[in-house]
């Protein structure tokens, strides 16, 4: 009798995996939880589908940009029936608008990031012109590891003038604009060469939330960071049109269910860890600065308006600028 019914599960499970549909997810990253809230966000989205879908949709997770640097994954995705976590830098080339989301000091804390992005006008209106504009959707806005911070090898900064000669790093071409109101040059660097590049000298610093720091051992070439919370650290969650077509209301709504769940897990994880990061690069030996409000002031009265103008330049319609001002109640 046991036969039958070990053969039974087995059919059962087999056709269970036959009838599967496996979903790419590709992002940036090592595959570790602790240290890449990336990572975190994909693991739990992957349990979360196949426990909502019971197994039906399963995805497959590509880390470290296993499927090519943010460029090519963003072709990818607008492309093949799949799923990106992408930076500024994979979605910016296709929508140069997002870049108005990352206006320096536009947010005081984490709420107030989140209920932009949550409840405000200009997001919804960024996903209805991103999907008009290339097919693909913006899903969701992961959090990745809290507030960026300057880093560098040469001195602490504690106001903008100290950034006069340095070389940084930047993610694109929206941080190299920032960098030059600073005094600094920037140049843009791949995630994957960053540390090999501070190591050598081809630039002296960057700007990361602590989570990356820490994920790309930066802090064993880098010895001062400052805290200036200079912009919200986040990432965007993009989906293929004809993947989501393919799906039954069911799976969609499992999909949409199991994306909100994994990104409030997300939140809570990187807003409690943000002190614990800062006090184990502390440990490694950072030099951590945490600027007054005065300094930070002089950094945003500099900052902001370089960079506001920088978006005219790239040609940035002022609406999106207006709604995000006015989703993050701040007064230009």
């Amino acid at each position: 009798m046991l036969k039958p019914l070990a053969t039974g599960l087995a059919l059962t499970a087999l056709s269970a995996s036959i009838h599967a549909q496996t979903i790419n997810l590709s992002y940036n990253g090592a595959p570790d939880a602790d240290k890449n809230a990336v990572h975190l966000f994909a693991s739990n989205l992957q349990q979360l589908v196949a426990k909502k879908t019971d197994g039906e949709l399963e995805l497959k997770l590509y880390p470290n940009s296993m499927l090519g640097e943010e460029e090519e994954r963003m072709e990818q995705v607008l492309n093949t029936p799949s799923l990106n976590i992408a930076s500024f830098g994979g979605v910016s080339p296709l929508f140069p608008e997002i870049f108005v989301s990352s206006i320096p000091f536009l947010f005081s804390d984490f709420d107030h990031a989140r209920q932009f992005f949550d409840e405000g006008q200009y997001w919804q209106e960024a996903k209805e012109a991103f999907y008009e504009r290339t097919g693909g959707h913006l899903l969701a806005v992961v959090e990745e590891g809290g507030f960026l911070a300057f880093t560098n090898n040469e001195r602490p900064i504690k106001s903008p003038k100290d950034f006069d000669g340095l070389r940084f790093r930047a993610m694109d071409k929206s941080q190299v604009a920032l960098y030059e109101a600073f005094g600094a040059s920037g140049t843009p660097i791949p995630w994957t060469e960053v540390y090999l590049s501070l190591k050598t000298g081809v630039a002296d610093g960057q700007m990361n939330p602590p989570m990356y720091i820490i994920l790309g051992s930066l802090f064993e070439v880098q010895k001062y960071a400052t805290l200036a919370n200079v912009q919200y650290s986040d990432q965007f969650l993009v989906a293929n049109d004809e993947l989501l077509k393919s799906l039954s209301d069911s799976e969609r709504e499992a999909l949409e269910e199991a994306v909100k769940e994994a990104n409030d897990i997300n939140r809570k994880a990187v807003q409690s860890q943000v002190e614990e990061r800062i006090a184990f690069l502390e440990e490694k030996g950072m030099d951590v600065y945490r600027p007054t409000a005065s300094e930070l002031q002089q950094f945003q009265e500099i900052g902001q308006p370089s960079y506001l103008k920088w978006l005219q330049e790239e040609g940035i319609d002022q609406k999106w600028i207006d709604l995000a001002f006015k989703d993050a109640g701040v007064q230009k």
